[in-house]
């Protein structure tokens, strides 16, 4: 057996991971931090054999950490027999190149290392697309680095010209793909705004929070199906949307990409079109890794990309999971204390799925109306669209009207109404609130 797990551990790339801690960081924060860059390089396919941290107020313009650091980064990848250094930063193409130079080994920095997950994760012809063109719109600013392989020749005509030219040429041919990138990306984002508009009358929930907080388990337990879930970070890339039913009212659940600390900018604009699922959402439930010590701070980066993707304003749940990972009832308690309305669960258990139901209920039953219509027998279509988004409790009908007593979300309620005035009805219709 473990003759096996070394066997596996050296055909894997032996990593020497960095980080700093001073004025804004403590030693104990960049601890978790660098073992959370151990958790993504483990999903990248990589074995971490050393951790350095440095105390330094702020990195180092030039080479991120000290000179006299980056030789111990040297003397320690030579000693582990490592092939790539990866930094928990992310560094400016002038850093990068400078450690490289001082190491003689492959250095990656942090978004470098995320975009590479995300390459191996994309599934599907959008992932892959948006992918794509996120590593083009990182590599372009940092193409000079990619040619320093012409310094290292021997100097004369002919190995400085060219060099500047093929740059420039690359630069060209990865601007002409962004641009085709972005116009594919336009066409999809296209066809899966027209896959939504079918699903616009169904109440529609959106699993957001920390990457590895248990999202897709918990869709899995929610909805009784079977979606691919990892205990990897970005074990999904791609929205997953499935039914369920409260209290026989149809509710889509939407499950997203996870959300993490430092997510590189190109990323998140190009995964903008996938997160619509997230925008358009009725109402979030957002997870949180109970267990986790980082669980404040994850909460706080996730509402930070939510306002960045501009759905900072949507009505939230908070779902710990894990709960069966908590031994002390009051350490439970004190969530519930210090997150009213919360909601506690163990998605892979099936502890307190009923009360995610319940909650949901709750926050939504205050978007619904109580509404009495009194519409022409002339506008029927009106009364069958009705029908298809609301609970209709009563229906009469007289010589010249219909009467309907329902309950219908007020997103739908707004649709009716402009539905009547787009059939010159409006004098037509009068409605009576019945209690909300």
């Amino acid at each position: 057996m473990n003759n096996d797990l070394n066997k596996n551990i050296s055909e894997k790339e032996r990593v020497v991971l960095v980080g700093i801690y001073g004025a804004d960081i403590d030693k104990a924060r960049a601890e978790e931090y660098i073992s959370e860059l151990e958790l993504l390089t483990d999903t990248a396919g990589g074995v971490t054999v050393e951790k350095i941290l440095q105390h330094k107020p702020h990195p180092d313009v030039s080479t991120y950490v000290g000179k006299g650091k980056l030789q111990e980064v040297k003397q320690a990848m030579k000693a582990q027999n490592a092939d790539i250094v990866i930094f928990d930063d992310d560094l400016s193409p002038t850093q990068a190149r400078n450690i490289e130079k001082a190491t003689e080994a492959k250095v990656l920095d942090r978004s470098g290392l995320i975009l590479d997950i995300f390459a191996s994760r994309a599934q599907t012809a959008a992932s892959k697309t948006q992918v794509e063109l996120a590593q083009l719109q990182y590599l372009l600013p940092r193409l000079t680095r990619y040619w320093t392989h012409l310094s290292r020749q021997k100097g004369g005509i002919g190995t400085k010209g060219p060099g500047e030219t093929q740059i420039e040429t690359d630069r060209r041919l990865i601007g002409r793909r962004i641009s085709v990138l972005k116009k594919k990306l336009e066409k999809l984002d296209l066809q899966r705004k027209v896959q939504r508009q079918g699903r616009e009358e169904s109440l529609r929930v959106a699993l957001v929070g920390y990457t590895n907080a248990g999202k897709s388990s918990l869709m899995n337990a929610i909805t009784d199906t079977s979606v691919f879930a990892e205990n990897r970070l970005f074990a999904t890339l791609d929205s997953t949307v499935r039914r369920f039913e409260i209290d026989q009212e149809e509710v889509l659940l939407s499950d997203t990409v996870g959300f993490i600390r430092k997510l590189p900018h190109h990323l998140v604009e190009s995964f903008k079109s996938t997160l619509d699922e997230i925008r358009e959402a009725d109402l979030l439930l957002h997870v949180v890794d109970i267990a986790s010590p980082m669980k404040g701070e994850y909460i706080e980066t996730v509402n930070k990309t939510l306002k960045e993707l501009k759905a900072d304003d949507k009505p939230a749940i908070l779902v710990f999971n894990k709960i069966d990972q908590i031994s002390s009832p009051q350490d439970l308690a004190d969530i519930k204390r210090e997150f009213p309305g919360s909601v506690l669960v163990s998605a892979t258990r099936g502890i307190g799925l009923d009360d995610i139901s319940a909650e949901i209920k709750k926050r939504v039953e205050r978007y619904y109306l109580y509404r009495n219509i009194v519409i022409p027998i002339t506008r029927y279509h009106v009364v069958s669209y009705l029908h298809e988004v609301a609970e209709v409790e009563k229906e009469s009908y007289d010589e010249d009207s219909i009467r309907l007593t329902c309950r219908i979300h007020q997103k739908h309620y707004g649709k009716l109404k402009e539905l009547l005035r787009k059939n010159n009805a409006t004098q037509d219709v009068t409605e009576h609130t019945n209690g909300d």
